[in-house]
Formats: C-alpha cells, sequence, structure tokens
C-alpha cells in the first residue's frame, strides 16, 4: 500500500491536510508553505496568483486562494507537500513503434527538436494547422522515453487530449500512459507518459524532463497567468518546455527576440502541398475564375520568390488563356513589366512585397497566397491592400487573404484597415453634407 501512495506523489504536490499519515512521516517528504504571506500581499504557491486576503478570510484569520479552489480549498496554515521525481520507470531501448515517414521539412523540425530535449532548452515550435506536429514530437519523445525521462503532453482543451491519447499510444504502444482531465472516469496513475489538460498541471511540481504545451493560442491557457505558473513549476528545473502553436502571441515572439527561446518553423500549409502537384487550392481557382470572368486587373502576391515560378505554372495550367506574368526585386524587367501594367498591356502580375508600396494602379484588386508567412508584416499586409482604391473613378477593390492559419499579425491588419475605411467613410459623408 505505500508503494503506491508513494507513487501518487512523486512529481506531484498536494495539501499536508489531504496526505494519508503513511506519506506524513516520511522523511523525504518536501514541504513548502501553500501561501506566501508578505505583509498585506498573499500569493499561492500552487497556482501562482495573487490572493485578496480580505475576500478570502476565514474566521481563525488565515485566508485561500479561491483561483485554483477546483482542485480544493488550500489554507494560508497549510503546507503544500512533494517527493522528488525519482524516475522509476522500466528500462526501454526502442519505445517508438510508429511507422509512418516524415517529409524531409517534417524531419528536419523533428531532429531539432530531439537536439533541444536533449540540450535541455525551452523552444517553439511554430507550425501551421495541419502540419503534422504531432509525428514531429516522436522522434524526440522516444529519446526521452529510452533515457528513462519522464514525459507530458498538455493541451488546454480536453477534446485534444482525448484525440492525442489514442495516436500516442498506438506510437509508443510498450509504453504506460494516462490520460488526465477534470471528469476522468480513472485514477491517477503514476506513468512515464502523462497526457493531460493544462489545468491539470497545477497538481505537479518539478515532474517532467520533458513538457509539451499544444495550442498555446488556445483559451483558457491563453489568457491564465495561472496556467503559465503551472507549466513552469509542472517541469524540472533542469527540464525543457516545448510550445506548439500556429498563431504565437507577442510574449512567446518577444522571448524568441531575446533568445530566451529557441525557435523551429515550419510554415508549410496546405496550398504548398497542391503546388507540389501544379495545383492551387481550390478557394484560390475559384478566386481566380471570378476575376478572370469578371474581366478584373489584379495583384497577386506570394511569400517568396521561390513561390512565383511554380504559381505562375499552376495558373497557366489551370487558365489555359492567361499567361502569368511575375516581378521581384532582382528582375531586370521589373520596370517594363510595371509599365505595361499600368498602361493595361497586361491584367495581373505575381509579385513579392516589392510591389507592397509605391506603385499606383487604378481599378484593381489584391490577392496574397500565404498571408500567415512570417514574411508579411502586420506594416506590409496593410501596405498591400492599400493597393486597392487608389483612384477616386474606382475608390472600391477587392482585398482577400488567403492563409492556413488566422493569426495575430493578419487581425492587426484587418483592424488597421478597417479602421481606416470607417475614418474615410466619415470623412466622405461630411463632406457631402
Amino acid at each position: 500500500m505505500l508503494i503506491q501512495e508513494l507513487n501518487q506523489l512523486y512529481g506531484r504536490q498536494m495539501p499536508e491536510s489531504d496526505l494519508p499519515e503513511s506519506l506524513a512521516q516520511l522523511p523525504t517528504l518536501e514541504r513548502r508553505p501553500a501561501i506566501l504571506l508578505t505583509g498585506k500581499h498573499a500569493q499561492c504557491q500552487r497556482c501562482g496568483q495573487p490572493i485578496d486576503r480580505r475576500e478570502t478570510q476565514l474566521p481563525d484569520g488565515s485566508c485561500y486562494c479561491g483561483n485554483c479552489i477546483q482542485l480544493g480549498r488550500m489554507r494560508s496554515t497549510d503546507n503544500l507537500c512533494s517527493l522528488p521525481e525519482p524516475n522509476r520507470f522500466p528500462e526501454m531501448t526502442a519505445p517508438l513503434t510508429w511507422t509512418g515517414q516524415l517529409t524531409p521539412l517534417q524531419a528536419g523540425c523533428s531532429s531539432q527538436i530531439r537536439q533541444y530535449f536533449k540540450s535541455r532548452e525551452d523552444h517553439l515550435m511554430w507550425s501551421v494547422t495541419g502540419a503534422g506536429k504531432t509525428e514531429m514530437l516522436f522522434e524526440g519523445i522516444a529519446w526521452a522515453i529510452a533515457n528513462g525521462l519522464r514525459v507530458a503532453i498538455a493541451s488546454p482543451r480536453v477534446d485534444v487530449c482525448l484525440e492525442l491519447a489514442p495516436r500516442l499510444k498506438q506510437a509508443f504502444s510498450t509504453t504506460d500512459q494516462v490520460v488526465l482531465y477534470g471528469d476522468m472516469p480513472d485514477d491517477y496513475r503514476y506513468c512515464q507518459l502523462t497526457i493531460c489538460t493544462t489545468h491539470q498541471l497545477l497538481r505537479f511540481y518539478h515532474a517532467f524532463d520533458v513538457l509539451v504545451i499544444d495550442e498555446v493560442d488556445a483559451f483558457p491557457y491563453a489568457a491564465d497567468p495561472g496556467l503559465h505558473f503551472a507549466v513552469q513549476q509542472a517541469k524540472k528545473t533542469a527540464g525543457a518546455a516545448l510550445y506548439l502553436t500556429a498563431t504565437p502571441s507577442r510574449q512567446l515572439l518577444r522571448q524568441v527576440k531575446r533568445h530566451e527561446l529557441q525557435v523551429s518553423y515550419l510554415p508549410v500549409g496546405q496550398w504548398r502541398k497542391k503546388l507540389a502537384q501544379h495545383q492551387l487550392p481550390t478557394v484560390v481557382v475559384r478566386q481566380l475564375k471570378a476575376a478572370f470572368v469578371a474581366h478584373r486587373r489584379f495583384l497577386f502576391f506570394v511569400p517568396h520568390i521561390a513561390d512565383l515560378a511554380p504559381i505562375a505554372a499552376a495558373i497557366e495550367a489551370q487558365f489555359a488563356n492567361e499567361k502569368a506574368v511575375t516581378v521581384y526585386s532582382a528582375d531586370p524587367e521589373r520596370h517594363v513589366k510595371v509599365q505595361q501594367m499600368r498602361d493595361g498591356q497586361i491584367d495581373f502580375l505575381l509579385t513579392t512585397t516589392i510591389l507592397e508600396r509605391g506603385v499606383t494602379f487604378p481599378d484593381i484588386d489584391v490577392f496574397v497566397l500565404g498571408a500567415d508567412d512570417r514574411v508579411f508584416s502586420t506594416a506590409a499586409l496593410v501596405q498591400i491592400a492599400g493597393r486597392v482604391g487608389r483612384s477616386a473613378q474606382a475608390p472600391e477593390g477587392l482585398v482577400q487573404f488567403f492563409v492556413t492559419a488566422k493569426t495575430g499579425t493578419i487581425r492587426r491588419a484587418q483592424q488597421q484597415i478597417e479602421f481606416v475605411n470607417r475614418k474615410a467613410k466619415r470623412l466622405t459623408t461630411q463632406e457631402g453634407t
């Protein structure tokens, strides 16, 4: 029975008032105050949140944390107790039973993940939705399991945990795993591989050598500092945290810029997979067809120079009567092509950001393929949209961003564009009255 009770507390934390008496007497038991009191201020040591002592004061003068009370009320007179994580797992030399194949780009990211796990560095993997993030984790997780390390994968959403569990069980069929969430039907088990909601991390203390947080942009994790605190508490001091997202927050990007967080990119969406087959996404084909039928002139922006030729080939393959003209900064015929567009000799240009500013074509539309690529800043997207409606005779036009994931950059660009349009509309209305 004592072994089972010990397993309940390895790398976990619980109030001393909830401990079985057999555990409370252990010499290796670590205790620390459940709530730190400093003058009028108090801070919960389970969720890291400040406590208003006036609102949570009890008749005996103690207080409790209301932020994580769903895990059980914890008073300032209590201690949080834990046992150091011993990594008592069976030896396993080849834990990965997945037999799938990664693309070269995925394999590159997978190797980076493994290396960051080995060097115990925190890491951001910025990857679009549908890029195979889960499969790219397998190599790093396999290395960790083979080396006797404890691994957890956490997500803000229960449905993601339940979807991940069978995939991980299939990929690591000989490794014991547990799935933890609020109303789970089974009891907690001490396992080498844990899949859990981010709220469940509040129950752990210095447990995981490798901790993966999926969908860090999702509610409630993105807006809850207590869950950010839980991540830091749950991983070991010398552990590695990996953040997965298609839309990194400004805070994560600041950490990357300050070199506090390593980063891997996998900016390959479905449109690039289609492009490899000399095709464009259906939604893009539909939009281009409408433009050609209506005889609309347009600029078609792409992220990189290397994208121009395959996109031009795909357009010409799917629209037999259209000739795609490309232009980029080092194009020796750049000025000639731009003038031809001005003179109406050609109806559209495929271009990089070189035409985001400084050129005016009356009565055109603008399309941006891969607008979620990191090459497009908010300012660049706003400037690109500003190519539309630049003549009094044709003040309106279509701006269309084609994306795999709606990033913060795109949202901010939309907000700026909408603000300027509202302001312009008000000024026009005032002038007309």
